[in-house]
């Protein structure tokens, strides 16, 4: 029998970026209990997942769709396949995704997948602030149209998973409309997190993830799109006609699914207080500078992703017997976890949906173990 435990959620402050939004509230566990077996969702399919409605799938979708301002929204299994699902119906094989340089990997392994080439937009700076030069979209395009080459799609990546830089979609989306090709937006860490209007960012395909920003068990999302490419991303197979081909047939089933709806009225009522969020983000950071750590990324900070360059961390490690792990043994003797062990050159953490008074306990425990 293999030995199934983790305590990180129960017995420790999680500091992890990539777990902080898609921590469940009760409602969610509860719900656990009704559908934890196999196909329990789908008791009541006449062929196709997302026109059930017991338990009310068809009607959680018009509501999500409604909530992001897209017209319509299918499940996957994150935001990752959703991008892979886009790039295969919307482009053809050998065009060109143009990108940021801090889109995440899934980024190019989908355009990959799908047999894209791939065209990168740089940075304003480098180091620190890892900037997107968003302006530069158009340059890479316009460079891209002198050679005859096609362009299947842009995608800028929203926030990214590294430094947690916000960019403003709607740049790239006035571009991508005054040249015609489809926009598409991965929202991994913000729908769920923060407020996202895709019509307001011009977008017209959006990605998103369940299990890292919208409470909800993984492998989860959400691909919202506009009425225009729904004949190419929702095509049906000829021999099922209910069955869509790039969904092979359905997607999200299960526990991932019941935890997305379940979620939903908490993370819509979490967003609202986005701002409260940011304060506690830049009190991190402000108090964590006053001890040597070194905020990446742009300043000021607009989400709640926070890496810290960690000289200072390094330098007491080279000291310590634990080495790299001294860090890592000291957050956990304090009940606070999420930050990776072995590290101390950099760390990356989050403090989103901690209450004040733990956000306080996190910077004062560090300033602490520094100080030791």
């Amino acid at each position: 029998m293999y030995y199934l435990h983790r305590n990180l959620a129960r017995e420790f402050i999680n500091l992890n970026p990539i777990q902080r939004g898609g921590i469940l509230p009760a409602d969610a566990k509860k719900a656990i209990y009704e559908f934890w077996d196999g196909y329990s969702v789908c008791d009541f399919c006449q062929g196709k997942l997302e026109e059930v409605d017991n338990p009310p799938i068809k009607k959680f979708l018009e509501d999500v769709s409604e909530w992001i301002n897209m017209d319509r929204a299918k499940l996957t299994y994150g935001a990752r396949e959703g991008k892979y699902i886009v790039m295969h119906s919307i482009c053809k094989e050998g065009d060109y995704v143009v990108l940021d340089k801090n889109a995440h990997y899934t980024s190019y392994v989908a355009a990959e997948k799908a047999k894209l080439n791939v065209a990168e937009v740089g940075y304003v700076e480098e180091y620190p602030t890892y900037k997107i030069n968003l302006e530069g979209y158009k340059e890479v395009i316009d460079n891209l149209e002198d050679k005859n080459e096609s362009i299947g799609l842009i995608l800028l990546t929203h926030v990214d998973g590294n430094f947690g830089n916000l960019n403003d979609a709607k740049k790239v989306g006035k571009i991508a409309k005054d040249k015609g090709i489809p926009f598409l937006l991965n929202c991994a860490y913000t729908v769920g997190r923060m407020p996202v209007d895709g019509k307001k960012l011009k977008a017209d395909l959006i990605v998103s993830s369940g299990h890292k920003s919208m409470a909800s068990s993984a492998p989860s999302g959400i691909l919202f799109y506009e009425d225009e490419f729904d004949d190419l991303i929702a095509k049906t197979s000829e021999r099922y006609p209910k069955k869509e081909i790039e969904f092979l047939g359905c997607t999200l089933r299960g526990l991932p699914l019941i935890t997305l709806m379940a979620s939903f009225d908490y993370v819509k009522e979490r967003v609202k207080k986005w701002d409260e969020e940011l304060k506690k983000t830049r009190y991190v950071v402000d108090e964590l500078e006053k001890i040597g750590f070194k905020q990446l990324g742009i300043k000021p900070k607009e989400h709640d992703l926070i890496l810290f360059e960690t000289k200072i961390l390094d330098e007491i490690a080279k000291k310590d017997k634990r080495k790299g792990y001294f860090f890592y043994d000291e957050l956990k003797k304090r009940g606070i976890g999420g930050i990776k062990p072995g590290v101390t050159k950099e760390i990356k953490m989050s403090v989103y949906g901690l209450e004040w008074e733990q956000v306080e306990y996190v910077v004062n425990s560090i300033k602490e173990i520094v100080q030791i």
